[in-house]
């Protein structure tokens, strides 16, 4: 309103209550859910979170806001947001996420703010990582090389005894080691498909909880 109010012979601004109300009712003309805008502040929103620039972040969140943006689709973004770019660097983000949600759907507006606040504020102060898109060179591989055969004592024990029945050999589910009955609840054992022996994809990031994760899974791989 002070903006877009003229100003008196005085020089100064009057704002009396018609025009507070205008102001109050105006969208932000430059969002447009339908159209490329939508997808420019979300896009701004997002990397914001993930430069770690809390204040740009709650810029373009009140900007899509502004503009009537649906807060459950901010949610959803907060929530891919909170396993693609915190990820294993604080493993719990998922929960504080829906926990505000839930939050929201519970109290709605005007107090919904403060969870769409809490939740962009969360994020965009949490330690960053990215190690979760293992996932997707994972189905590369699966998609050019097919899916390898279950090694036998990693296959259903039941079905294993069945046909070790039919065919008049040992069970193969008895070559099975339970890690829990060896020092630290682990056995060194091959869990890959034998062409697969030796093969890693997940690469942990040392920011946050992951750091102590990446600890223990580098002892794991450096058993003999």
């Amino acid at each position: 309103a002070a903006l877009s109010t003229p100003r008196k012979a005085d020089g100064a601004v009057h704002i009396d209550l018609e025009i507070a109300k205008e102001s109050i009712q105006k969208r932000n003309v430059r969002y447009d859910r339908g159209g490329d805008e939508h997808y420019h502040y979300a896009s701004a929103l997002i990397k914001s979170m993930r430069g770690s620039d809390v204040d740009a972040s709650l810029y373009w969140l009140c900007a899509m806001l502004d503009g009537g943006e649906d807060p459950n689709f901010l949610f959803r973004r907060f929530l891919i947001f909170a396993s693609e770019d915190v990820g294993m660097a604080d493993p719990y983000a998922l929960g504080v996420i829906q926990a505000a949600h839930e939050a929201f759907l519970k109290t709605g507006m005007p107090e919904g703010f403060y969870f769409l606040s809490h939740a962009a504020i969360f994020l965009a102060l949490s330690p960053k990582s990215n190690s979760t898109k293992a996932i997707f060179d994972l189905q590369r591989e699966i998609r050019e090389h097919g899916v390898m055969e279950v090694p036998p004592w990693l296959r259903d024990k039941t079905a294993n005894a069945k046909e070790a029945r039919y065919l008049g050999r040992e069970n193969a589910s008895d070559d099975y080691r339970y890690p829990h009955n060896y020092p630290f609840h682990w056995v060194d054992q091959r869990y890959l498909p034998e062409s697969l022996k030796g093969r890693e994809w997940f690469e942990p990031g040392s920011q946050g909880r992951e750091a102590s994760l990446w600890e223990r899974l580098r002892k794991i791989r450096e058993q003999p």
